[in-house]
């Protein structure tokens, strides 16, 4: 790694974490780092801080030549690094859903595990998705990616990121053209 010049190690020294500051998208690099000019020294954002829900892509949330305000999650002085989170200055959407528990809702099955199925309980695409646990899913009717099921939040845990379904009395499967 080459050194760092007195200037980057002054402007490194004046950072803080917490701090929020704002910079320009310089390259979405392909391991998914986001690199950020912050007043002429090149900070990073990894993919879990551009956003609360789930991407595939930075350039999902983010595009080259975007301004972006940011928040410091930490500054690594003998490495030369800044890690920047996007995320830290949004507010969580899954709060939002962790106030519908109870609610029924009409989603897609993404994904078909040993363990159950995941179900997406926003009509959007980059929704959140929510396990039905295999014991609650009908045992004569298969579940398959693709169909609709109609499902009640049961949990959301915030910290861990997890949302809980149980299947509606009336959610067995349907496909989507029916």
């Amino acid at each position: 790694m080459a050194e760092l010049s007195d200037r980057d190690i002054d402007f490194l020294q004046s950072l803080q974490r917490g701090q929020t500051i704002t910079g320009t998208i310089t390259e979405i690099a392909s391991f998914g780092v986001t690199f950020v000019d912050i007043g002429g020294y090149t900070a990073m954002i990894n993919i879990p801080e551009l956003s609360w829900r789930p991407i595939h892509h930075p350039g999902d949330v983010v595009a080259v030549g975007q301004t972006i305000a940011t928040e410091i999650l930490d500054i690594d002085l003998e490495r030369g690094r800044v890690s920047l989170s996007l995320r830290a200055l949004q507010r969580d959407p899954l709060t939002d859903l962790e106030h519908r528990i109870g609610s029924v809702v009409v989603g897609p099955v993404t994904k078909v595990v040993p363990f159950g199925a995941f179900v997406r309980v926003e009509d959007r695409p980059d929704g959140f998705e929510g396990l039905v646990p295999k014991a609650e899913l009908p045992t004569g009717h298969p579940v398959d990616v693709g169909d609709i099921l109609t499902v009640a939040i049961a949990e959301v845990d915030v910290a861990r990121r997890r949302v809980l379904l149980s299947l509606s009395p009336d959610g067995s499967p349907r496909s989507p053209d029916r």
